[in-house]
């Protein structure tokens, strides 16, 4: 082998195995601590989600109406956000009758350990069994809410669990951005396939996703809402971390789509 090439198979291997180490930090940036930042709200609760690898913090957000037990959300936000910034967003599902847990990642935060998709499924699972015990929630009524990395989170739960699922902004898997940056799909530690989740689910799934997502191609979103079962494909003129442009209107959007697959009865949810 020529000299020259041997040059060059040397830096692609040095290239490969870069990647190899550092692809979790570029998935899961973390975000520095915050120890004395408690909820907003006096109605928020605290919990932790333990785990032999985690021990993450989340919040519960009960409803301001309806009776127990209510249906409510699981989410899991995007890789480089925190769970602080959307307990309010999140008021407007509150105020239509839904619980929210919000679920922060290990090493985010307060929250202890090491992400990694075997550790983060672990950490959503034992999230969405914590929420399906509560006495004031309705186990068969759990949604399922993940936006960009978070919609790989949430495609983790075993499909048996979530009444319906969310995505937001969301990938089809890691391995799928792997030729673009000329790196071998087999070396990719945390492949968050979502497409074969959602073949396995037979759940309705909305994905909502920006034409103009220069992160996560709008290509994405077709794929996924074409290996689920039962899906609805929204399209907005936005890109990826506007994602939804209105919040207000994909809420209503939300509680709609899970009306017409009666996952929420039509009285009782924002009447």
């Amino acid at each position: 082998m020529p000299f020259a090439l041997l040059i060059v198979a040397g830096l692609y291997l040095a290239y490969v195995l870069a990647l190899f180490l550092l692809q979790r930090r570029l998935m899961f940036p973390g975000a520095p601590p915050v120890p004395t930042e408690a909820p907003p709200d006096t109605n928020i609760q605290r919990l932790w989600i333990e785990t032999r690898q985690a021990s993450c913090e989340a919040w519960f957000l009960p409803p301001s109406q309806g009776e127990p037990p209510c249906p409510a959300i699981l989410f899991a936000h995007g890789n480089g956000e925190r769970m602080e910034q959307w307990a309010e967003p999140f008021q407007e599902f509150t105020a239509m009758g839904l619980a929210v847990l919000l679920v922060e990642y290990p090493g985010y935060g307060r929250s202890r350990g090491k992400p990694s998709q075997k550790v983060i499924t672990e950490v959503m699972t034992l999230a969405f069994d914590t929420l399906a015990a509560r006495e004031d929630v309705d186990p068969k009524g759990i949604i399922a809410m993940g936006r960009s990395i978070g919609g790989g989170a949430v495609c983790c739960i075993p499909p048996e669990k979530p009444a319906a699922l969310v995505l937001s902004s969301t990938f089809t898997s890691v391995r799928a951005f792997s030729r673009s940056f000329l790196y071998p799909s087999f070396a990719v530690r945390d492949p968050f396939d979502n497409i074969a989740a959602l073949r396995a689910y037979s759940g309705p799934v909305l994905i909502i996703h920006g034409r103009q997502d220069g992160t996560v191609p709008v290509s994405h979103a077709r794929a996924l809402a074409g290996a689920a079962a039962r899906s609805r494909l929204l399209l907005e003129d936005c890109g990826h971390n506007d994602c939804p442009p209105d919040w207000s209107g994909f809420c209503i959007q939300v509680r709609e789509f899970l009306r017409a697959n009666h996952v929420l009865a039509h009285q009782g949810q924002g009447e």
